[in-house]
């Protein structure tokens, strides 16, 4: 992670000297929160609105000095970068630009390239643009500088961290100077501008930059003028923005009326990862290589100092956004893109009817109903959904209600077909001690031979009535393995939630009653499923009551979907996941006074939380982490490599071996569990030392969960 921070001064036009006292205080601040760099807006040191007084002598000497204290400023700085903006006079002209300055020095100049000269704008009046220099190397402030937008500057202690400097309209062209920037290595891009504001405009601005961001898989910094400006013709609102690969990561207040700091925390891993998994990123920056290669690296040095995760919001449920809105959207799509591949299946196999088995649970309840749209959107009547539901050993009466409730709603042909028979059968034949003995044994076997049975009735059913298989198993489940090969929820003609986590399938049945999609007695049964334990109900309760608990065998749900994708979509170290895993999911660790608040449970508008609100100890997460890894790298790949074809929904939604995900299923997790340990390990001597901030509070838990899986 690194700390960048915009900053909005109040400026004080035709002021160099007050503007860099302003500049020199925020700066500070920022560099007291542990930012590694920080940006300013276009010419901050005059005032963007100066016009024809930016040729003045008085102006631009006075500006000189206002720069040569702002460079002494970062002298004693731990090296932090700060940016600003400047008319600076060169051998040919008088440039906008950004200045980049660090250690008491100046690590480069950054000319604007491209002058606006168009409808409230008059650049180049005043100002040529970058082109018009005809030698990189420049004198000033005592030094010989790099002064070229074709620049970045890579952090010596930090290979990852490279500045990308653009000015203001530099962004607006189809092919900005960031793009070679970034192809040059520049992770953190920043803009100074001085973008006046009219109505739409500030919207505008989001998708530039969120495009840019995401086009380059970099960071990007925009900060633009704010108070102080000129009003004789324009009016200016300081807006800065924050994004990330795409993802917004903050936002000032726009129209504030004083100075504003916007800090964010950039994972520099993340973007590497996302660079070196497209490539048709780098494809692309290939087809300008004579313009890459002119993009020379300035090295500078920056000394982190130790400060907590505070200016991010790392979201608790990644295939889950908190936003009412954004998920209200994702559930449409999540739905319509499952019921457009059914559709196309059922077109493409011929038959027009579908057999579903139906437990009352979440997975197959949402199957159903996929079912059932699908026929609706091809006009064939919902009698041609084949349903079953096929109690077993350990069916509840609670959830086999529900099933027979939700598909005489819903108008299928609703079936049941008692397994217990053919399971008995089955356990006699192989002689089993439940069958032969009468004995409890609730092994693995006596739960897949209830998968086996459920499944070959729904594969027969499918051959006598001339139909195929809709599967209902999902995302987590696949991830952990928690299904039994080839057969259950593993085996199916066709599978419609296999990209779609738990939590998902639970908001997209609550979106789905929103939606008013059929009626109020399936909406009444399909709230009621809702609020039911997730169980396989393989195995009879113990005391007759409470039933078979998935996450009690298995592991929070939660948990396992965190570390699913940031392994698969991200591909982070084990260290770097259980890092953010604790930051968005521990109730026990120590946080920054500062840090934004924990992302809120999700919701659809107008509704409460649909899932559970939760935290867990940051020794719960380690452990489970450490089961994730097991199941995941090497105990239920084969499982994976051989599903039905199910459409991919979500972003790093699908574990198909024709989709997001191939991997051998005999390859080793040793590195995994070496690099789980030594983060535990780590997690263990960090408690020790941050005993008086609650550290000792840690130490038990952690100290016997390193005991207990540390080799002998």
């Amino acid at each position: 992670m690194v700390r960048v921070t915009a900053a909005v001064p109040r400026v004080k036009l035709g002021d160099p000297m007050g503007n860099a006292e302003e500049i020199e205080a925020l700066y500070a601040a920022a560099c007291d929160a542990g930012s590694a760099v920080c940006v300013f807006p276009e010419l901050c040191v005059t005032g963007y609105a100066l016009d024809d007084l930016h040729q003045q002598d008085t102006i631009l000497d006075e500006a000189l000095a206002a720069l040569a204290r702002l460079k002494a400023a970062t002298a004693g700085r731990e090296g932090s970068v700060l940016v600003v903006g400047a008319p600076v006079r060169l051998a040919r002209g008088l440039y906008n630009c950004a200045v980049v300055l660090s250690h008491g020095s100046t690590l480069g100049i950054v000319p604007k390239s491209y002058l606006p000269n168009f409808r409230e704008f008059y650049e180049s009046r005043q100002f040529v643009p970058a082109s018009t220099l005809l030698e990189d190397d420049v004198a000033f402030l005592g030094e010989t500088v790099r002064a070229s937008p074709y620049t970045v500057f890579a952090c010596r202690e930090n290979p990852n961290f490279t500045i990308g400097v653009e000015v203001c309209q530099d962004l607006w062209v189809p092919i900005p100077p960031s793009a070679f920037q970034a192809w040059r290595g520049a992770t953190v891009l920043v803009n100074l501008s001085a973008s006046n504001i009219t109505i739409g405009k500030a919207e505008y601005r989001r998708q530039l930059v969120a495009q840019a961001s995401a086009k380059c898989y970099a960071a990007y910094v925009y900060v633009s003028a704010g108070q102080g400006e000129s009003t004789n013709d324009l009016a200016w609102d300081g807006q800065a923005v924050i994004h990330e690969a795409g993802e917004p990561l903050g936002e000032t207040e726009r129209f504030a009326p004083g100075p504003r700091l916007l800090r964010a925390d950039v994972d520099l891993d993340r973007l590497l990862q996302d660079r070196a998994r497209d490539m048709t990123w780098l494809h692309n920056g290939a087809d300008f290589r004579d313009r890459v290669h002119r993009v020379r690296r300035v090295e500078f040095s920056f000394s982190p100092p130790a400060v907590r995760l505070a200016h991010r919001v790392v979201p608790k449920r990644p295939y889950v956004p908190s936003d009412p809105r954004t998920l209200s959207q994702l559930c449409y799509e999540c739905y319509n893109v499952q019921v457009s591949g059914l559709v196309q299946r059922i077109r493409s196999s011929g038959l027009t009817k579908l057999v579903i088995g139906v437990s009352g649970g979440l997975d197959s309840t949402h199957a159903l109903l996929v079912c059932c749209r699908a026929l609706d959107a091809l006009e064939y009547p919902r009698a041609n959904v084949l349903a079953y539901t096929m109690p077993g050993f350990a069916t509840g009466a609670t959830t086999k209600a529900y099933a027979l409730d939700l598909m005489a709603a819903l108008g299928v042909d609703a079936r049941e077909i008692d397994i217990r028979p053919s399971c008995d059968r089955m356990l006699l034949d192989i002689g089993h001690p439940y069958a032969v003995d009468g004995e409890p044994a609730y092994d693995v076997t006596f739960e897949n031979v209830q998968a086996g049975e459920r499944t070959s009735h729904l594969f027969r059913l499918a051959n006598h009535h001339g139909a195929f298989v809709v599967g209902t198993g999902d995302l987590s489940e696949l991830a952990l393995g928690w299904c039994t090969y080839g057969v259950g929820d593993h085996m199916s003609h066709y599978s419609v939630n296999a990209s779609l986590s738990k939590s998902l399938i639970q908001c997209v049945i609550q979106w789905v009653i929103d939606e008013t999609f059929f009626g109020d007695k399936v909406n009444a049964v399909l709230s009621n499923v809702l609020a039911v334990e997730i169980s396989p109900e393989l195995v009879p309760p113990s005391d007759g009551k409470n039933i078979q608990s998935t996450e009690a065998a298995i592991g929070p749900y939660d948990l396992h979907d965190f570390q699913l994708y940031h392994a698969t979509r991200r591909g982070l170290s084990a260290p770097k996941a259980a890092f953010l895993a604790a930051y968005a999911w521990a109730r026990d660790i120590p946080r920054a006074s500062d840090a934004r608040p924990v992302e809120p449970q999700p919701s659809l508008t107008g509704a409460k939380s649909i899932l559970k609100d939760r935290d867990f100890a940051l020794a719960e997460i380690l452990d489970f982490q450490r089961a994730f890894f097991r199941r995941f790298f090497l105990t239920t790949q084969f499982k994976r490599t051989c599903i039905p074809n199910a459409p991919k929904v979500a972003d790093g939604g699908s574990l198909s071996p024709r989709g997001d995900w191939r991997a051998p299923s005999d390859s080793s997790w040793a590195a995994w569990n070496r690099a789980w340990l030594r983060t535990a390990t780590w997690a263990l001597d960090s408690a020790r030392d941050l005993n008086t901030e609650g550290g000792a509070d840690l130490l038990p838990a952690l100290q016997a969960l390193v005991d207990k899986h540390r080799p002998p």
